[in-house]
């Protein structure tokens, strides 16, 4: 029974017992009297008579949980003169990241600052805190609840969940753990606590409900399935814990939704099950996270969808294309087959379908429940990475073309899974644009596929290698974007 509930039968005992035995008259709406039997009247006021009856506290809780939190200093010393992306000057104004010269910085650079939160996870000293407060950054520093401050390595980045480890060095003990908590019994409307350092003002504490489940249209990140809260999250609470009223972590603090970038109770956690997998990663030694590759898209499903497939309201994810030899294909999933469960567990739209697959690990086997025609089945998928089919061969382009500062390698399912796009059959993958590059100016995009430049087919990275080995005055080049080829005019 909840403790609230114990307390509030004694007292509710005592007041009953208290009315007098005698019947008692009230007014009717009326006017007239009418006689109202002991059971039914209004009982008396009455005081607390202990402090036990009034009192009721997340103290416990939180001295359960916050000796767990710690406060992330991040740090990135840059030379002066180099240009901030957008992205730097949102981290900046938003996540608590300052810039000008840091402390003791030598003439002619700037440091650039980031400050969130972390949980620790292991007494080993790994902590988990958000990837965009260690993003571009070079030097960690972590500072527990007891004032004691140290150096951290970064162990692990995964951009795609937002979520990144380090490690204390040399932890001299005491360092407490956070027990992960059950983050699929969450319901909406249990009491939540957010635990972090919002605005750098030291470990606050915040209460509140959980708001929503499997919230998949907040965008910061490629697993997009987040608890909601109305715990006040502020900037610098990013990668401080969520925690349950057993003092158990489920959820790590991610995003708000704000125009004014203060809490207006929106706030955004991502669920403890896939931290869980990001921090098993980091134990097995693993430098960045592998997940299980399917080989097919999968697309929402519509109204119009739902009412041709007989369904009461849109559910499920439909199978838009398979790759050759993929464990979707071999396991006998179709085009058109409607994917409703993973492992049981409903899957609403493909974000919730992707955390879903993405949780299961990289081996042993899934089971989706499909719908096919009018009926329905079960279909078991084996489980492991995208196999990497050809070398990378990794080319960073550094002769003036439109390449220049673009990063390119050879496709293969893993590659194409690492960057969310559809398995190529021709073409180089573009992995990563500088900011301010040529290459950015020209419009190049990561995922971009490289399929010709001047009328010659790009297949290898050797190819577009040898064919910008010369400066020219102009460049068509051929792009495979999002499944549509499209040519452009450069001038060199």
């Amino acid at each position: 029974m909840p403790r609230s509930s114990l307390l509030l039968v004694p007292l509710l005992t005592a007041t009953l017992a208290a009315a007098p035995a005698s019947a008692q008259m009230m007014k009717t709406p009326e006017g007239s009297a009418e006689k109202v039997s002991p059971d039914k009247a209004l009982p008396d006021k009455v005081a607390p008579l202990a402090k036990g009856q009034v009192q009721l506290s997340f103290a416990p809780v939180v001295k359960r949980a916050a000796p767990s939190v710690v406060n992330v200093y991040a740090s990135h010393v840059e030379t002066r003169g180099q240009s901030r992306s957008a992205m730097d000057e949102f981290m900046r104004r938003f996540f608590g990241e300052n810039g000008g010269r840091g402390r003791g910085g030598a003439p002619g650079e700037r440091a650039q600052k980031s400050l969130g939160s972390g949980v620790i996870v292991d007494e080993s000293g790994l902590v988990i805190t958000n990837n965009h407060v260690i993003e571009n950054m070079n030097e960690v520093r972590v500072s527990l609840a007891d004032r004691r401050e140290f150096e951290a390595t970064i162990v692990l980045r995964d951009p795609r969940t937002d979520l990144a480890v380090v490690k204390i060095k040399n932890p001299t003990g005491g360092l407490i753990p956070m027990a992960f908590g059950d983050s699929e019994a969450l319901e909406v409307g249990d009491f939540v606590m957010a635990i972090g350092n919002p605005f750098g003002v030291g470990q606050t504490v915040t209460q509140g409900i959980v708001s929503a489940l499997a919230r998949t249209q907040v965008g910061s990140s490629d697993y997009q399935f987040f608890i909601q809260t109305d715990a006040a999250i502020n900037p610098g609470n990013s990668g401080g814990a969520l925690v349950d009223l057993q003092g158990q972590l489920v959820g790590i603090n991610t995003a708000i939704y704000s125009q004014s970038g203060g809490s207006h109770g929106i706030g955004f956690a991502i669920p403890a099950s896939m931290v869980r997998a990001v921090v098993e990663t980091a134990k097995g030694g693993a430098t960045a996270v592998r997940r299980p590759w399917l080989g097919a898209r999968v697309q929402s499903v519509t109204p119009d969808i739902a009412e041709s497939m007989g369904l009461d309201h849109p559910t499920g994810v439909l199978v838009a294309s398979l790759q050759p030899k993929s464990p979707a294909e071999e396991a006998g999933l179709k085009r058109g087959d409607l994917i409703l469960t993973v492992d049981g567990k409903v899957v609403d739209d493909p974000e919730a379908f992707g955390y879903r697959f993405a949780l299961k690990g990289l081996t042993g086997q899934t089971k989706f429940g499909i719908l096919r025609g009018t009926g329905r089945s079960t279909i078991a998928v084996k489980l492991g990475p995208a196999p990497e089919t050809r070398p990378r061969d990794t080319l960073k382009v550094r002769t003036r073309s439109p390449f220049l500062g673009a990063t390119l390698v050879n496709t293969s399912p893993a590659v194409a899974e690492e960057l969310q796009v559809d398995f190529p059959s021709e073409g180089v993958a573009v992995a990563g644009v500088d900011e301010g590059s040529i290459a950015a100016r020209a419009g190049l995009q990561k995922g971009d596929m490289i399929v010709a430049i001047n009328g010659l087919p790009i297949a290898t990275t050797k190819d577009l290698e040898r064919v910008t080995r010369n400066s020219l005055n102009m460049w068509e080049v051929s792009i495979n974007r999002g499944g549509e080829v499209m040519t452009s005019m450069f001038g060199g």
